[in-house]
């Protein structure tokens, strides 16, 4: 069986989730490699919406194992409220389904308020930071003072001795710098041991267990969240998230070799979205932006704030495909650009009266980069209920093929709508 990546390719919100559950008919385990509860995913299946933030997608799957790796930051409330929410939902015992790596990363609420106050200090200069505490918890964990998953399973004293260890040097920072209340030993050590009691029976060493899959053939597809663009190295820094993005750090996170990945997938929505600040060159703040943010639904999953929106950026997705190695790409939210006359697309960039073709790692180049655009003619047929990629409309088809041509990918599946079933699949990257 065959071993999939799938990744986002823009600056996160491009439908993974989605895709992941959908492709997780044909794979029997499901890695989030990388992340925190930053990211959200909302499925709909049979209509119903479901927003998971931590848990992998492939968890609405009865039967489907899903780990969570050790690149990935936990926190501990949020992971036991989606188990209950799911089990509510499903009436499934939903910690039989999951593996937790023990050397996944906690996000404490000490991490939480130093993200937030962090966020407040910084006023108009802010990066737009969900406020998770995702950054805290990597700077912990860099820093060789953060409690892992599996310090849960530690003796009560070591792992008492541990958390306060690392509360003294936040409470420090909160009330010294930022004039903030301290975080209660008590009351953390509390959440941290009802956790234990709870999550103790998925708490594993996740390489053992990613090696046993691999002897046993089992098909793997590796979950990851936000996008290429907000990668900690190669994205639109500082505007970025806190970890490696890239399809390579599924690797890494998951304990595997390199050489067990058989195929790359990128997630792209048929047009451009990011939440919060930073450079974003094709940006539309007219009626055309409004009417994708309001026709997409471009509201975040985590932050309810609304995304920004434009046309779809190659020069940004050839740097993805680039940075990936990408095998095909995943085009979501097609639907969404009906009823447009013109569709654009950007082919370059141009910079200080010059055509680059480049995507530039200063900020301060990127926001003065104007897009050259590059015009397609759209469609008015209404696409949700178009099952087979032949009945497309014509210029639909012919938007998907430049696409294609122009990025040197081909698109592995389509997507119509927001629904599982609203998906035309060209190739099954599990039946290679």
């Amino acid at each position: 069986m065959a071993n999939v990546v799938l990744i986002g390719t823009q600056w996160g919100d491009e439908g993974k989730g989605k895709i992941v559950d959908l492709l997780t008919e044909w794979a029997n385990v499901v890695v989030r490699f990388q992340g925190g509860n930053n990211a959200g995913h909302t499925l709909v299946i049979e209509g119903r919406r479901y927003a998971l933030h931590l848990i992998p997608s492939g968890i609405m799957r009865p039967g489907k194992v899903c780990v969570i790796g050790s690149g990935v930051v936990v926190d501990l409330k949020i992971l036991l409220d989606e188990i209950r929410l799911l089990k509510e939902e499903s009436g499934r015992e939903i910690i039989s389904q999951l593996i937790l790596s023990d050397e996944a990363h906690l996000i404490l609420e000490s991490h939480r308020r130093l993200d937030q106050a962090r966020e407040r200090q910084r006023g108009e200069a802010k990066i737009g930071t969900t406020g998770r505490g995702i950054g805290p918890a990597y700077e912990s964990k860099m820093a060789r003072w953060g409690l892992r998953l599996g310090d849960l399973l530690a003796p009560e004293a070591e792992l008492h001795q541990r958390l306060a260890t690392l509360l003294e040097q936040h409470n420090l920072l909160l009330e010294k710098i930022y004039r903030e209340e301290p975080v209660s030993l008590v009351a953390v050590f509390r959440e941290l041991k009802e956790a234990a009691a709870l999550l103790k029976p998925a708490i594993r060493k996740v390489p053992y267990e990613m090696a046993r899959c691999l002897d046993s053939g089992e098909a793997i597809l590796f979950e990851g969240a936000q996008g290429t663009l907000l990668d900690i190295d190669h994205g639109t820094y500082p505007f970025v998230t806190s970890s490696s993005t890239l399809a390579a750090n599924a690797c890494a996170s998951a304990g595997i070799g390199v050489r067990h990945i058989d195929e790359v997938v990128g997630v792209i929505k048929a047009y451009t979205t990011r939440v919060g600040s930073g450079p974003f060159p094709v940006e539309l703040e007219d009626e055309t932006g409004d009417q994708l943010r309001d026709k997409g639904g471009e509201f975040g999953t985590t932050t309810g704030r609304p995304r920004r929106c434009g046309w779809l950026d190659l020069v940004a997705l050839r740097y993805a495909i680039m940075l990936n190695g990408l095998d095909s790409f995943a085009l979501t939210k097609l639907d969404v650009l009906s009823g447009l006359k013109k569709i654009k697309v950007c082919e370059a960039y141009r910079l200080n009266g010059r055509i680059i073709d480049y995507f530039p790692s200063s900020i301060t180049e990127l926001e003065r980069c104007e897009p050259v655009l590059t015009e397609y003619p759209g469609w008015d047929e209404d696409i949700t209920a178009v099952l087979e990629y032949d009945r497309l409309p014509e210029n639909a088809r012919a938007y998907i093929a430049a696409l294609e041509q122009k990025l040197g990918i081909p698109a592995m599946l389509v997507s119509v709508g927001p629904d599982r079933a609203q998906t035309i699949l060209r190739h099954n990257p599990f039946a290679a």
